[in-house]
C-alpha cells in the first residue's frame, strides 16, 4: 500500500538520539488512521548512525533509510528525503528529539483542512536565550518583514507540506528554513500551530550565531526570488538608472563649472565619482537584460511555467 504521509528526517551523528525516536515515532504510526513511511536520510556521520539505520530498517517496516556518501548539509539531506518520498503528505522533523513526534497528527489535521503547509511553532523554546533564541527571534522577524509570509519560527523542522507544493523546489546552501517562503511562491495556503519543544538530551547543536550572516544573505536572495525572479530587469535597470542619473547629473554640474564658471575640475573627486557612477549603471543595466534573456531562455526552453494551477474544474 502506498503511504499517505512520508516523514523525512536528516541526521547527522545521532546514534543516541535516533533508537528512542524510532521507537516513538513506531508508537506515532499506530495511532494514525492512514498509511505512513519514515525516511531518515544520513548526512555523512561519523559515528554509528549508519550502522543503526542499517538495524533498524530490519526491525521496522515502514522505515527507509538513504546514507550519503558525505556531510552535504540539512538542505541536501532533507531534498533527498523529499524526493524519495512517495506520500501525499511530507512531514519534516529532527532526529535530535526536541522535536515530539507526538505532534505529527495535530499537523495533518491541519493539513485536511485545507491548507498546504503547516509550520510548527516551538512557543515554549527549550534553547539558550542569547546564542538561540534571541538571534532565531530576530531572524524570524526579519524574514516575515521583508517576504511577508507571516509565521513566527523558520527554523523549526517540524512543518507538514502537501507533496505537489514542495517536490521540485530546489533546496541548497542553508534555504531548508526558507522552505514556506519557496512554497509561497507556488502560492501555498501556509498556516501554524505550537508544538512542544524539549531541552537537548544528546549531542550539542549543530547551529550557532555564526549562521547568521548566511541567514542574512539567503534572506536576501529571497528577497530577489519573490519579487524578481521572473523580471530581473526590473531590479537591476532600477539601480542601474539610478545611478546612471545621479553620475550623469554630477558631470552636468562639473561641466556647467568647467565651462560657464572657467574653474578647474581635474583634480575634483567628483569627476571621478561621476563617472564611476555612469559605469557601474551602464553595467548594471546591461547585467539586466543578459539576465532577463537568462531568464526567458529558462522558462522558454525548459517548458516550465511561471504560474500553478491550484484546482482546474470542468
Amino acid at each position: 500500500m502506498e503511504p499517505f504521509v512520508s516523514i523525512v528526517i536528516p541526521a547527522y551523528n545521532e546514534e543516541e538520539s535516533l533508537p528512542p525516536l524510532l521507537e516513538k515515532l513506531d508508537r506515532v504510526l499506530n495511532t494514525l488512521k492512514q498509511p505512513a513511511e519514515v525516511i531518515v536520510v544520513d548526512d555523512g556521520s561519523r559515528d554509528r548512525t549508519p550502522e543503526i539505520l542499517r538495524e533498524a530498517t530490519k526491525r521496522y517496516p515502514w522505515l527507509r533509510a538513504f546514507i550519503l556518501r558525505r556531510n552535504f548539509g540539512q538542505s541536501a539531506a532533507l531534498t533527498c528525503g523529499i524526493e524519495q518520498a512517495r506520500g501525499k503528505v511530507i512531514v519534516t522533523l529532527d532526529a535530535d528529539l526536541q522535536n515530539d513526534p507526538e505532534d505529527i497528527p495535530r499537523l495533518l489535521e491541519k493539513i485536511e483542512e485545507g491548507y498546504d503547509v503547516v509550520s510548527g511553532w516551538r512557543k515554549d523554546r527549550k534553547d539558550p536565550f542569547l546564542s538561540r533564541k534571541l538571534p532565531s527571534r530576530i531572524a524570524n522577524w526579519l524574514i516575515g518583514k521583508i517576504t511577508g509570509v507571516k509565521i513566527h519560527d523558520y527554523g523549526c523542522t517540524l512543518k507538514a507540506y502537501r507533496r505537489e507544493v514542495i517536490q521540485g523546489i530546489p533546496i541548497y546552501g542553508e534555504l531548508h528554513r526558507f522552505i514556506p517562503v519557496l512554497t509561497d511562491f507556488r502560492g501555498a495556503r501556509i498556516t501554524e500551530i505550537p508544538v512542544r519543544h524539549h531541552p537537548r538530551r544528546f549531542g550539542k547543536s549543530k547551529y550557532g550565531i555564526s549562521r547568521t550572516y548566511r541567514v542574512l544573505l539567503d534572506l536576501f536572495l529571497m528577497f530577489f526570488f519573490q519579487r524578481f525572479a521572473t523580471r530581473p530587469l526590473h531590479f537591476f535597470g532600477l539601480v542601474g538608472l539610478t545611478l546612471f542619473l545621479a553620475g550623469f547629473l554630477i558631470e552636468v554640474y562639473l561641466s556647467v563649472l568647467k565651462l560657464v564658471y572657467h574653474q578647474s575640475i581635474g583634480q575634483r573627486p567628483l569627476l571621478l565619482l561621476g563617472a564611476l557612477l555612469i559605469i557601474t549603471g551602464v553595467n548594471l543595466l546591461g547585467t539586466g537584460l543578459l539576465a532577463e534573456l537568462l531568464v526567458r531562455t529558462y522558462y522558454e526552453g525548459s517548458g516550465r511555467k511561471i504560474y500553478t494551477i491550484r484546482e482546474s474544474l470542468p
